[in-house]
């Protein structure tokens, strides 16, 4: 996390599927500020799917093996506001070296919207893609700890 970098030295950022905030920015004024809404309703369009709600099973786990979302579901799912609530504390992203991976098919940061945000917000870091959805600790396990090991 580009916090941590912040108070110990770090050789590395690697981002997943993320959302990159701007300083002073909340995670929950990141959604219109980038018009996420706007690129999940597009990409579901083009994959003949409707955004108009929001379904786990299909946003996150339509990639996601049975077995492995089973597992995943049983043991509930809690996230804390805090990031959506709270500004991002930093002036500026850390002057860390930074890779930005991402799924080719994750449906709630499409690639597209990934490598626009991404370029505007960390300028000279380029998206590396992924196979996948959002979940690809899930889905993709072994293609993820092969790019995690690999040089950018």
């Amino acid at each position: 996390m580009p916090l941590v970098a912040e108070r110990v030295p770090v050789e590395q950022i690697v981002l997943l599927n993320a959302m990159v905030p701007k300083p002073g920015e909340s995670g929950g004024e990141w959604w219109e500020a980038t018009g996420q809404a706007a690129a999940r309703a597009a990409y579901a369009a083009r994959d003949g799917r409707s955004a108009d709600s929001f379904d786990p099973l299909v946003d996150f786990f339509h990639d996601v093996p049975p077995d492995v979302t089973a597992v995943a579901v049983a043991g509930g799912v809690d996230q804390s506001g805090t990031p959506f609530e709270e500004p991002w504390p930093l002036a500026a992203w850390p002057d860390v070296p930074t890779r930005f991976l991402q799924g080719r098919e994750d449906r709630l940061f499409p690639l597209g919207f990934q490598r626009r945000v991404a370029a505007e917000r960390l300028p000279g870091v380029e998206v590396e893609e992924l196979p996948g959805g959002h979940l690809l600790a899930l889905s993709r396990p072994v293609e993820l700890a092969t790019a995690l090991m690999s040089p950018a």
